[in-house]
């Protein structure tokens, strides 16, 4: 009777022990956005992504990381379902990382540009100029290529020569938008937004100057006049364009979701 009750209680004790070690990392396999409502987001710390999730997915809960890699490592290891996010840095972070994938289905469609003072008309009408022009030589569509790989690493940053004849060009930027604006193994700012601040300031005949910041600083530094344009995988909202001139759009993403395979 002993032996029984015992060996009972050692199967109960390890049935309880599959239970507890298994049950925070369950989750269901996602294919859709849809299947996220009521599902547990993780999201890095002072986004407004939790927003914009709860306008499409109104019984959503959330989890908030340090960052967008500790959001997407909680996803991986089981601890939350889906990484709410930038498009692009999420297949960024897919790329380099086996087991996550970005869902085809948008939470919301957004463009991106690089900014300017609302008086810089002129400025403006270059940075446009030289993405038509980037458009139509095939340019473009090897920086697509070289930034935002399907696997692997972005490639390496072109050398672009720069006169500076004309004086300097100061961009304003963020290096934590990997792969618009990030800092390389040689600590050197690159990036699909820093090569295109190079081709404008190569047009102007201009070096190009790069001010790294906190991102939220970016646009009263650029109101100030502390740098000429601004870019790090900025979204392009009516609510900015009132402060700010933006060019016309070089990149269509949005806010999109990152889940386990």
């Amino acid at each position: 009777m002993k032996i029984s009750l015992f060996m009972t209680f050692f199967f109960a004790l390890l049935i309880s022990a599959f239970f507890m070690s298994t049950g925070c990392s369950k989750r269901d396999k996602i294919t859709t956005l849809q299947q996220l409502n009521g599902k547990e987001f993780a999201l890095p710390t002072g986004t407004v992504a939790d927003k914009l999730v709860l306008s499409k997915l109104p019984n959503a809960r959330f989890k908030y990381f340090n960052s967008v890699m500790d959001a997407a490592l909680a996803v991986k290891s089981g601890k939350a379902d889906a990484v709410a996010y930038d498009e692009p840095i999420l297949k960024n972070i897919a790329a380099k990382n086996s087991g996550l994938k970005v869902l085809p289905e948008m939470i919301t469609s957004d463009n991106y540009g690089i900014a300017v003072q609302l008086q810089n008309r002129q400025l403006k009408t270059d940075i446009d100029l030289v993405l038509n022009e980037l458009r139509r030589n095939g340019i473009y569509d090897k920086m697509i290529h070289r930034w935002f790989p399907e696997s692997g690493n972005p490639g390496q940053m072109p050398e672009i020569p720069l006169s500076g004849n004309n004086g300097v060009l100061r961009l304003g930027t963020a290096t934590i938008t990997e792969p618009f604006s990030f800092v390389d193994g040689s600590m050197l700012p690159v990036g699909f937004d820093i090569e295109l601040a190079q081709y404008v300031a190569q047009k102007l005949g201009k070096k190009l100057e790069i001010v790294n910041m906190e991102f939220g600083a970016m646009i009263p530094a650029l109101i100030s006049g502390k740098v000429d344009m601004i870019a790090a995988c900025i979204t392009i909202t009516e609510e900015r364009a009132k402060q700010v001139l933006f060019s016309d759009p070089y990149y269509k993403g949005g806010i999109a979701a990152l889940v386990s395979e």
